[in-house]
């Protein structure tokens, strides 16, 4: 049985939302900065930064693409957003943050990227022109089971015999620039943002606290933080960007208030259902003793009217228990 502790740790983390009263330096959200901020080109070192942290090789944006799911409106119940980025090579990277527990969230994360490649490939072209998409997704909620906070995939085409990987050939690795049949297909990077325990062991780790805290340490030199934390500073916004972001912090705060109280909820009910049924046990685990008992008194030649004061079950019961068993 999961206990209430654990309901609520898996309730979506909004951890630094309430100290916008706090003494130190407030950062905005890295969501809400890929929303309005980081799509500008003077930004772009803030994405590239953490790109290159996050698949350990130095990324340069090439563009930011328009991406459908990225409207803003005032009943979002997800408050999700998302960044689509084209880099230097041509490749495509999708860079989501989500907010709010989806039980579907991995069919969405394949639907997403199925949807990007066919988007950009012109009709008539060859398959070799479809193009790598890279899927990043930063949760601020329990998605899937696991004890780690940063989970990668992709497509590796094993031997069943052999147990070797399947490469491409010779021919395909100079047409391509690639050596093995994953580097085709998408791949995909799953940050669960809660799991994180804030011991800093990479210059992943600094990014991952600030997505976290909100809070970028004197110590941290992880590429792209140095910029975020001069760019990214609420200070920086004019009056209309910060009414903006107060209402963003608000509608999170919502959104976590919602998921809090359903959990709180559901727990309870079930702890009265089973503790309902635990009752419902009893009692009946009680007149089977009572019958049973009934049982051995009729063994040993005792009458019904005997039986009463012995078993606590009326005559009515008791001849309903030995017609019944007749």
């Amino acid at each position: 049985m999961r206990t209430l502790d654990k309901i609520i740790a898996n309730i979506p983390s909004f951890s630094y939302i309430t100290r916008m009263d706090s003494n130190k330096k407030q950062l905005i959200r890295f969501d809400w900065a890929i929303k309005k901020l980081l799509r500008h080109k003077a930004n772009f070192a803030i994405l590239e930064g953490f790109l290159s942290e996050l698949l350990q090789e130095k990324m340069t944006i090439k563009q930011i693409l328009d991406s459908e799911s990225n409207k803003e409106t005032a009943d979002d119940k997800h408050n999700r957003v998302d960044l689509l980025v084209e880099d230097s090579k041509g490749e495509l990277i999708i860079i989501e943050v989500q907010n709010s527990k989806e039980v579907d969230y991995f069919h969405r994360i394949l639907y997403g990227t199925s949807k990007v490649i066919t988007e950009h490939i012109q009709k008539g072209e060859g398959y070799s022109k479809v193009k790598k998409v890279i899927s990043i997704t930063i949760a601020y909620f329990d998605l899937g089971q696991g004890e780690d906070y940063v989970y990668h995939g992709t497509n590796v085409f094993k031997g069943l015999r052999k147990k070797d990987i399947l490469s491409l050939s010779k021919r395909q690795q100079k047409i391509y620039d690639k050596a093995w049949t994953h580097e085709i297909f998408p791949e995909y990077w799953i940050i669960k943002v809660g799991q994180f325990n804030n011991q800093i062991q990479s210059k992943l780790d600094e990014w991952i606290f600030f997505l976290k805290n909100g809070e970028i340490p004197e110590t941290f030199t992880a590429q792209g933080l140095p910029e975020a934390k001069e760019r990214l500073d609420t200070l920086s916004l004019s009056k209309e960007e910060y009414k903006h972001y107060k209402q963003f912090l608000k509608r999170l705060q919502d959104i976590a208030s919602e998921e809090y109280n359903r959990s709180i909820e559901i727990y309870f009910e079930r702890e009265e259902g089973r503790e309902e049924g635990r009752q419902e046990g009893i009692k009946e685990g009680l007149q089977s003793e009572k019958a049973a008992t009934a049982f051995r008194l009729k063994a040993l030649g005792f009458s019904i009217e005997e039986m009463i004061p012995i078993t606590n079950l009326s005559i009515e019961e008791l001849k309903q228990l030995f017609d019944t068993s007749s």
